[in-house]
Order: C-alpha cells, then sequence, then structure tokens
C-alpha cells in the first residue's frame, strides 16, 4: 500500500536521487529538460508515493509549457524505485495524477514517451505538436482532460514561464 503525497521540498532529494537511479546518466540533456529549465513545477501536481515505511517508492512532476497560445501540463518524469517496479505503482502515480489535473481544471497533458505504454492511460500521438529537437515525433503524446482540448491545438512546445 502506498500513500500519494504532493511533493514538498523536503522531498525534493530523494525525488532527485530516485531520478538518478531510475533514468540513465545525462537526462537532463534531453529536450524536455529545456521546458523545465528555471521553472517551477506545477504546484500541487507533483506527487510522491510513499510505502508503510515511509520510504519513498515512486514520484511524479507535471511542468506548464505552451503550444502556440494554449496552455497544457507536461507530464514527467515519472519514476517507480526498482524494488517496486512491476506492482503498478507507475500507473497509480499517472491515474491519480490526470484525475488531480483534470479537477484542478487542466484541459490537456503532455510528455514523451513510448505509446504503448501511455496509451492506456489515454494518450495519444500528437500530430502538429512539436517539441525542441532531437525528440522523436512519434513519441511526442497527449491526454484530453477536457473534450476535445486539443482540437485545433498545434505548434512548438514552449515553456510557460
Amino acid at each position: 500500500m502506498f500513500e500519494l503525497t504532493p511533493e514538498t521540498t523536503e522531498d525534493c532529494w530523494e525525488v532527485e536521487a530516485l531520478y538518478d537511479l531510475c533514468f540513465a546518466p545525462g537526462r537532463e540533456a534531453l529536450s524536455s529538460y529545456r521546458l523545465r529549465d528555471n521553472v517551477p513545477p506545477v504546484a500541487g501536481m507533483c506527487l510522491v508515493a510513499r510505502d508503510e515505511s515511509n520510504i519513498l517508492a515512486g514520484a511524479i512532476r507535471f511542468w506548464p509549457v505552451r503550444i502556440g497560445d494554449a496552455p497544457a501540463l507536461l507530464l514527467g518524469p515519472v519514476a517507480v524505485h526498482p524494488t517496486y517496479q512491476g506492482e503498478g505503482l507507475g500507473g497509480y502515480l499517472i491515474l491519480d495524477s490526470l484525475e488531480r489535473a483534470g479537477e484542478q481544471g487542466h484541459a490537456r497533458v503532455m510528455l514523451v514517451g513510448d505509446a504503448p505504454y501511455y496509451g492506456r492511460f489515454g494518450f495519444h500521438r500528437l500530430s502538429g505538436v512539436h517539441m525542441p529537437p532531437p525528440t522523436n515525433p512519434d513519441r511526442v503524446l497527449g491526454a484530453s482532460l477536457a473534450p476535445d482540448a486539443w482540437a485545433g491545438v498545434k505548434g512548438e512546445v514552449t515553456r510557460d514561464a
């Protein structure tokens, strides 16, 4: 059993250590990180999952971006400690955070990831939405949190600071 709570400043070092453990060296060189540089994550949307011993088991973050004039949330990174991988915690983090995003009035969420994995959470390939290079356009995915949220949304993804 895991308890999900909003990430606090006290959690930051543990979350960063989890990301370092789960992702390859150089993760911060990815194009999605250019959209996060010097931009605070979306308050109340970044979550941590702790086990019954209060040990960090997973984390998810969201960042504000724009596609043309349309605001969106950029999901990522999401990480689960290797000892808890394969237990559904990543999916729990994604589903819970998407529900929270909708409740907070966000209309759309995007990410860069694998369509077969994220498709089960409502994500689909976005055509006409361009991440900074180098990004494989087949990995640019979006999910609607409101009806027709992606209708007519096209353009470059930029920081929303």
